[in-house]
């Protein structure tokens, strides 16, 4: 019996050849399915899904470019899906979405539709719902930016959690993470897998879309790597990120048997990217590594650990594989995937206001995850100048982003080493957040708004700002939206069109992002 399936992953693109692999779950482990791609039948290796009585099988394939886009049907278990391949030498058309659940499992019940959302992106990439005269489909890939589920209910869920999360807190940081304690939450994580991406419109998008997908906090629980750090490395929290680890390198990355091959060369599961003509896409881990400041006695000497994002290592493989894209030519725009916003409304201005704002715990929680907190401004200006580097040298950098449950435009500029202002290098921030999950609150978009026009200058020459979102007078917009990206030339040089799909409007919110060479 099937139990989730299928789900597509990007595996990359060279030589000309389109590379996928699908997952599928079901409950016996003794017959194995067949999946045909093309009237032939693709190799498949399995695994067992840790916590629940059933097996996943991964099954890899390729398909040749051709001289146009070409839909690419396959099937399994007697279901029938198609996806759509780009021309060979052409940009790709993607969406980009994130925040797929619920931090307040309550709140699902008071959400209508609360799927709406993946069926409006499921019409669009299909070609049946058209505006303004113009078909919007078909997409080609679907970058998940983080929180694919939310792991928040565990704690209410899991009877052992429950019990622990009541112990005092000396007995909470000694207690250990037992046999028993893992089985229960592995048996929570796969189930919520199971159950979330099995939801009719979600698992339609998943069949026809290959994804390209990256963890954030939710996936693990809320806000993971921003504890105290008695909090972070004790074995309960350690031994709940091993678990939602396994299901993330399963699941979203469907690492069985080997690595994907988008991972970067040294790294584990974390921190992909690929190459697709003249279009580059990296994807940033930024749960993997991330943890709080720490320090540790060597030899009788104090060594003080600061807080990260990446580790070292992932920023040296990050810079690497950039380093060979320039050296490689032909790179013409950058698509950045950063699930935490690297341009968002300041942290010291937030503070300030809601220390005037009672009963706003959860959004100061969540700000100490953002780029912009003072342990991580030296990693992430040095993350701004590799980028703006990049640019310099002619090649369009566009981040995306989620995470913050409003969708919104941002803007990095450097004034630097080119004549000025006029003439400033731009990197823009695209946020799309979220498509299930509901939207800010009417106190938290105030809170932003207030300070969002505000001009930040992280170093000479270089600031960052949020813009108005396009076709408003403010600059976040407070409902459910998922984002597309389409090209509109045909030989990898032409601009991209970012739209907006925002919940209750019948019109997308566009922003243009020209190539390289031209304004943003």
């Amino acid at each position: 019996m099937k139990r989730l399936g299928p789900v597509l992953q990007f595996l990359g693109c060279a030589q000309g050849q389109w590379r996928v692999s699908a997952l599928w779950v079901q409950d016996s482990a003794d017959a194995v399915p067949v999946l045909t791609a093309g009237g032939r039948p693709v190799q498949v290796t399995q695994a067992p899904v840790p916590g629940q009585a059933c097996t996943a099988w991964r099954f890899e394939f390729a398909v040749a470019q051709g001289a146009a886009a070409q839909d690419v049907g396959y099937s399994i278990g007697g279901e029938v899906h198609a996806f759509c391949v780009p021309a060979r030498d052409t940009l790709p058309a993607l969406g980009y979405a994130s925040c797929n659940g619920f931090s307040d499992p309550r709140a699902m019940k008071s959400v209508k539709a609360p799927y709406a959302q993946w069926a409006r992106l499921a019409r669009l990439h299909r070609g049946q719902e058209r505006v303004e005269g113009q078909t919007h489909g078909p997409l080609h890939l679907l970058l998940l930016g983080g929180d694919q589920v939310y792991s928040d209910a565990m704690w209410v869920m899991v009877p052992e959690l429950k019990a622990w999360s009541a112990l005092p807190w000396d007995k909470r940081l000694k207690a250990a993470f037992t046999a028993g304690l893992r089985r229960k939450v592995e048996e929570f994580f796969g189930k919520l897998y199971l159950e979330r991406w099995s939801q009719p419109e979600v698992a339609a998008a998943l069949a026809s879309l290959p994804t390209v997908m990256m963890w954030d906090d939710h996936d693990i629980m809320d806000g993971w790597g921003s504890y105290p750090v008695e909090q972070h490395q004790c074995a309960v929290y350690q031994g709940i990120f091993e678990v939602a680890r396994a299901a993330f390198a399963l699941f979203q990355r469907q690492a069985i048997g080997a690595l994907p091959p988008a991972t970067l060369p040294g790294q584990d599961q974390h921190n992909s990217a690929c190459r697709i003509g003249a279009l580059g896409l990296l994807v940033l881990d930024m749960r993997s590594e991330r943890c709080p400041r720490a320090t540790r006695t060597q030899d009788g000497v104090e060594l003080l650990q600061a807080e990260q994002v990446l580790s070292p290592r992932s920023w040296a493989a990050v810079y690497q594989w950039l380093a060979e894209q320039e050296a490689a030519g032909g790179l013409r725009h950058l698509f950045v995937m950063s699930s935490v916003p690297v341009v968002h409304p300041g942290l010291e201005l937030i503070e300030k206001l809601l220390g005037a704002l009672p009963g706003q715990q959860e959004m100061e929680d969540d700000l100490r995850d953002h780029w912009d907190s003072p342990p991580h401004r030296a990693e992430r200006l040095r993350l701004i100048h590799r980028l703006l580097q990049l640019s310099a040298r002619g090649v369009r950098v566009t981040l995306l982003s989620g995470d913050v449950h409003v969708a919104a435009l941002g803007v990095i500029e450097s004034a630097r080493e080119d004549g000025g202002e006029g003439n400033a290098r731009i990197i823009n921030q695209l946020t799309s957040s979220a498509i299930v999950h509901p939207p800010s609150s009417a106190m938290e978009v105030f809170v932003l708004e207030h300070v969002a026009r505000h001009v930040e200058q992280i170093d000479r020459g270089i600031s960052t700002r949020m813009l108005e979102f396009p076709a408003t007078s403010h600059c976040v917009m407070a409902r459910r939206n998922f984002l597309t990206l389409q090209p509109d030339a045909p030989d990898g040089a032409g601009r991209y069109w970012a739209n907006w799909w925002v919940e209750g409007e019948p019109h997308p919110y566009t922003k243009v992002i020209h190539p390289a060479g031209a304004p943003a």
